[in-house]
């Protein structure tokens, strides 16, 4: 099985390789990019859709179709990371507690467990480190303020470098930052699993959902034009409402999607200890 599996990785490398002699020179001005796609991009992006950063407008917008599949295999990586290491199943091991008054750490053999009630004692992990109160206490302090920064990328994209992948990004490292600096249970805590399922299908539904309703409004799917029939501007305008729209369901989706993979790793699908 595993030399099929090489022969057709070999076979279909192979085949790639091969249609790379059809492709234009690197950076070579006449090839079609240089003499019609991008020159056409460049000069009517601002007309047509009143987006000043011509990246997001070509993105969202113009191959708008792209992107929503590269927000769907963001999230389908997220599910099959889910699927390949989420364990369900507790496994019998020792366990360890953390004696708050004291900061002593009893460790407790077999099935045997501290009741949740107990106010005295703190479950940790094998791997657990003493609390730092300054690392603590500044990954606090700058968690609300990578999200606010997280949220301006995303709203200012338009006019500026960024957008929802970035946004996104940044937004599920204010969480993965709460994981390192205490444990993967405050963080989970904080954005539940359940949760964080629910926002990365919502991502997607969002970014679709608006192409579906382009569609009920009598345009093409993702044809953000249609939405000046139910928005107070112009038809260019409401492309770039229409950008917004998509690019804040894909911040959603690879900021839930990144914090997953994250949990699903770090903890080997336990979702009891992690970095």
């Amino acid at each position: 099985m595993k030399r099929l599996a090489l022969l057709i990785v070999i076979l279909s490398g192979g085949l790639l390789l091969y249609a790379t002699k059809d492709f234009p020179s690197w950076g070579d001005p006449n090839s079609p990019a240089s003499t019609h796609v991008s020159p056409r991009y460049l000069e009517k992006s601002l007309e047509e859709t009143a987006v000043p950063n011509v990246v997001t407008a070509v993105l969202a917008d113009y191959r708008g179709y792209d992107t929503m599949f590269e927000t769907t295999v963001i999230f389908c990586a997220g599910v099959a990371c889910f699927m390949l290491l989420r364990k369900f199943e507790p496994e019998e091991r020792d366990l360890y507690y953390r004696h708050i008054p004291t900061g002593l750490t009893l460790h407790i053999k077999g099935e045997k467990q501290i009741p949740s009630t107990s106010k005295e004692f703190e479950k940790i992990d094998a791997i657990w480190t003493p609390y730092d109160f300054i690392i603590n206490t500044v990954s606090r302090f700058l968690v609300p303020f990578i999200q606010l920064f997280a949220l301006y990328v995303i709203a200012h994209g338009h006019h500026s470098p960024g957008g929802g992948f970035q946004g996104g990004v940044i937004l599920g490292a204010s969480i993965i930052v709460l994981a390192v600096a205490f444990n993967l249970r405050t963080a989970v805590r904080r954005f539940g699993e359940k949760i964080d399922g629910i926002m990365s299908a919502l991502g997607v539904f969002i970014y679709a959902g608006v192409g579906a309703f382009c569609a009920i409004l009598g345009a093409e799917f993702l044809n953000y034009r249609a939405l000046a029939k139910i928005l107070p501007v112009g038809k260019v305008m409401a492309r770039s409402h229409g950008i917004l729209a998509v690019e804040i369901g894909v911040g959603i989706a690879v900021m839930a999607v990144m914090i997953c993979i994250y949990n699903n790793v770090a903890s080997e699908g336990k979702f009891d200890e992690g970095l």
